[in-house]
């Protein structure tokens, strides 16, 4: 889901900031126009995309293709998608040892709704996931660690499932130019993050230079947007790669398989919706499906709209219109894949936000019970 898996923005270390140099001065005032500007671009976009994609899509077919859904055809995508939603508290239970499931459920769907309703959800989804870590009592550098590995697992994944999506395709003789670029693209960042990660983890020196290095960055970065620079990383980085190593010695194993395990699952709920609306194996193959999933996964790296809403509908109608699908049908098999897996977590997410607050859980600043380990 949306903000869990984006799992950046969180600064390691920054429970300790006495550990490294002394921080910048206070912030400018952030304006609140900001935020209102921001919000009118998000839903001028979105709705410029949806007046495009449906603009030429007969609707009258599109609910044609939605009415001769049967009830057992519909009770099969909510459980798919019910696995879909419990693969991923799988993931935070991996990358948090001690996490109970059902905090990882808490956490999970609270946060994938603040990342598909705010602009620039992911970053806030990040700030909700660690409120509610530190509430149940786990400890800062945990917390970071968790964010920060959880979300390079991710990473990995997205930007490899269209490698993957091109040599299965490939093997079929049904690659498209489209695809071959994106798994191109996806080659170069995914080999960049993986030597940036791996120099991390080699050794304390190269954590403290890599850790420099994103610092400079991060703090140019904010300087364009008027924003104080951050304090220097290095120590931060060489923590985090002392505690990462711990961690992934222990949990790689159930954290990359539940990882891959979440994304296919998130794939499987597509196709199942494409077979449900009369979309068949021979307009638009699993391959395909899988190619087209893959590419739009990885457009959904930037943070272009809250959750890609429509950036992911025009991106995968576009490619599975483009495989053979007809339109009404493909678009009415997207709004059913979107709806169960965009929308209906947000209300749940409202629902599990109100759980959490009434628990009347406080930070505790210690470690959470061993018994649940």
């Amino acid at each position: 889901m949306a903000a869990s898996r984006a799992g950046a923005g969180l600064q390691p270390g920054a429970e300790r900031p006495s550990e490294g140099p002394a921080a910048p001065g206070p912030e400018r005032p952030r304006s609140p126009w900001r935020a209102v500007v921001r919000g009118g671009l998000s839903f001028a976009v979105v709705a410029a995309i949806f007046y495009g994609l449906l603009r030429d899509t007969d609707l009258t077919e599109v609910g044609g293709a939605l009415a001769d859904m049967t009830p057992l055809e519909l009770g099969g995508l909510v459980l798919v998608t019910v696995w879909n939603t419990v693969t991923y508290w799988l993931v935070l239970q991996s990358a948090l040892p001690g996490l109970t499931l059902r905090q990882a459920a808490i956490t999970s769907t609270t946060s994938t709704a603040v990342a598909n309703t705010v602009p620039g959800g992911a970053a806030f989804g990040v700030v909700t996931t660690s409120a509610m870590y530190s509430s149940w009592g786990f400890p800062g550098p945990a917390i970071a660690r968790a964010v920060v590995v959880t979300g390079v697992w991710n990473t990995f994944v997205k930007l490899g499932m269209p490698v993957v999506a091109l040599a299965i395709l490939a093997v079929t003789d049904e690659a498209g130019a489209g695809l071959v670029t994106a798994a191109a693209a996806g080659v170069l960042v995914l080999a960049v993050a993986v030597a940036v990660f791996a120099l991390m983890l080699h050794s304390d020196e190269l954590a403290r230079r890599v850790g420099h290095v994103l610092t400079v960055v991060a703090s140019g970065l904010l300087r364009v947007v008027r924003r104080s620079p951050v304090a220097d990383w290095g120590a931060a980085a060489v923590r985090f790669r002392r505690d990462t190593i711990g961690l992934l010695r222990e949990k790689w194993v159930p954290l990359t398989a539940s990882t891959l395990v979440s994304h296919v699952s998130l794939y499987v709920v597509l196709l199942v919706a494409l077979r449900d609306v009369g979309v068949s194996e021979q307009e638009v193959s699993w391959a395909e499906a899988l190619g087209a999933f893959a590419f739009v996964r990885l457009l959904t790296a930037l943070p272009i709209t809250p959750g890609g809403v429509g950036v992911v509908e025009l991106g995968l109608t576009a490619a599975l219109v483009v495989a053979g699908g007809d339109q009404a049908e493909v678009v009415a098999a997207v709004l059913v894949f979107r709806g169960l897996t965009y929308l209906v977590p947000v209300p749940f997410g409202a629902l599990t936000y109100v759980m959490w607050r009434r628990e009347g859980h406080r930070a505790r600043g210690g470690t959470p019970d061993p018994a649940r380990r």
